[in-house]
């Protein structure tokens, strides 16, 4: 079993008025200059999974210059044998749309097809800034082992914002709460659910042999059983604050670093970066173990501040893993340990268009 991009074209994205590329299945190498074209080309395919992508851009960001003509990716998607077509794309002023084998689909279908994860350099801080982060990063994990989080977490937040809405409007009737509120608990619950269970999947795929810190990964939730009655008991709280201020939206991830029970927080930066690629590795661990194929990985500079010992390793559990992992860096000597067990392409820029070549590694 396994899962591929095969097949890549971007049309008016960003740096890349028309890229069409073809992947091979082995991890994919972009190296090249600081404004290349790399991240937007990582950019591109975090897009075919649900949600904003990797940088959380609007659809109006994502269009080539001059603005005004929208944009679109076009991939072919290799799982377990099918060949699967995914596009998605806006027009200008107009919502994302996905279509997938020829039929529009909601984004939700996206995270059935395709499990992803990604990192990039702003999340090196991920440990030690605000919260919203890291639930981000936590519920991208529990995608990869129960595709319908996503519409979950979406019924809960489309309540949250209904309830938050009667909040500030100095609404006191019972009667408006009730529905919402209801909603918020079962959605909420599952939510919940979801993160504990995708918590105790991690835990059972650690790597003790691994040169990357193992974490202990820990949920934050303070959200009562009976949510629906604690929204309700907290009404005047919450319209005093003008939202609400219990329930799954305030869950927190946190880390320790096993062996040394050192709090993620308080790691050298590199050592924070080690326990994301820890827990990458150990996701992609669990989901092969569970569906039988790794999910696509998107590196973004990860090598760059890894030292040769754990830069080969990272490569070598990628490889081990049958993981298709799109890495980027400045330069190709970041890559060497790869060797033929990558394909290789070089992002070069002219005139404010990105441009791919493939290569070999020396």
């Amino acid at each position: 079993m396994s899962l591929r991009l095969t097949r890549l074209t971007l049309s008016r994205f960003r740096s890349h008025p028309r890229t069409e590329v073809a992947f091979d299945g082995r991890p994919v190498v972009l190296f090249g200059a600081n404004g290349a074209g790399k991240t937007n080309l990582l950019e591109a395919v975090s897009l075919l999974s649900p949600g904003r992508g990797l940088r959380r851009a609007s659809g109006d960001e994502l269009g080539a210059q001059p603005a005004g003509l929208g944009w679109k990716i076009e991939g072919e998607i290799g799982r377990d044998g099918t060949a699967h077509e995914i596009e998605t794309g806006a027009a200008p002023g107009q919502p994302r749309q996905v279509r997938i084998d020829g039929k529009a689909a909601p984004q939700s279908g996206l995270g059935r097809l395709v499990p992803m994860l990604w990192l990039t350099p702003a999340m090196d801080r991920l440990w030690i800034e605000a919260a919203e982060g890291r639930r981000r990063f936590l519920d991208r994990l529990v995608l990869g082992f129960v595709p319908d989080h996503a519409e979950v977490a979406l019924a809960y937040e489309k309540a949250m914002r209904q309830r938050n809405r009667l909040l500030r409007d100095g609404v006191t009737d019972p009667r408006w709460y009730g529905a919402l509120e209801a909603r918020m608990a079962e959605a909420g619950g599952a939510m919940r659910d979801n993160r504990r269970a995708a918590l105790a999947r991690l835990a059972g795929a650690v790597d003790t042999d691994s040169p990357f810190p193992q974490p202990e990964l820990t949920l934050a939730d303070d959200s009562p059983e009976d949510l629906a009655s604690a929204l309700a008991e907290g009404r005047r709280r919450d319209m005093a604050a003008g939202r609400s201020l219990i329930g799954p939206h305030r869950a927190d991830l946190s880390a320790i670093w096993a062996a040394r029970g050192w709090p993620a927080a308080q790691c050298s930066t590199g050592e924070q970066k080690a326990l994301l690629i820890s827990t990458v590795l150990a996701h992609a661990r669990a989901l092969h173990a569970e569906v039988g194929h790794a999910p696509l990985l998107l590196l973004d500079e990860v090598a760059a501040h890894l030292d040769d010992a754990r830069r080969a390793a990272l490569y070598d559990a990628i490889c081990a893993l049958g993981a298709q992992a799109f890495l980027t860096g400045t330069g190709p000597e970041l890559f060497t340990p790869l060797g033929a067990r990558a394909q290789v392409f070089r992002v070069t820029e002219d005139q404010g268009n990105s441009r791919l070549h493939e290569e070999e590694l020396a």
